[in-house]
């Protein structure tokens, strides 16, 4: 069993439209890159159970690019989404309090780059996911 690891942020704005900006292909293309360098040049969601979702993420200077993709296993609308990619599972929880909603991601760790890096790459996702959100309302 690999082991787990959770990254997650606080966004401040409703639900609805939390969810939503993380499951529209055009609002993932916006915020769906931990670093500047970088960007999301397609996206494409099926949200449902056994729909597949893809994003295409590329270097800005055309060296290297990879597709993130994977299939939905559970869908709960505004409060779950959970999905496999490769031999690993993720889960997305939309957890509503006072201040907003917690976004908290846990996802199967690969064996390929550190721990740490790999909290540090989906925590500047997150971290860029809330500022697009908020930056809407």
């Amino acid at each position: 069993m690999s082991k787990k690891i959770t990254v997650e942020t606080l966004v401040d704005a409703p639900v609805a439209k939390v969810w939503s900006a993380y499951t529209t292909p055009s609002d993932i293309k916006q915020w769906n890159t931990a670093s500047d360098d970088w960007h999301t040049t397609q996206s494409t969601v099926d949200l449902r159970v056994g729909g597949v979702f893809s994003s295409r993420m590329e270097a800005k200077d055309g060296s290297f690019g990879f597709d993130f993709e994977g299939t939905y296993t559970k869908v709960v609308p505004h409060e779950l989404l959970e999905f496999s990619f490769g031999d690993r599972t993720a889960s997305v929880a939309f957890i509503p309090g006072a201040k907003g909603v917690t976004v908290r991601v846990e996802f199967d760790a690969e064996s390929e780059n550190s721990v740490e890096q790999q909290q540090q790459g989906w925590q500047a996702i997150l971290n860029n996911f809330a500022k697009f959100v908020q930056a809407r309302q």
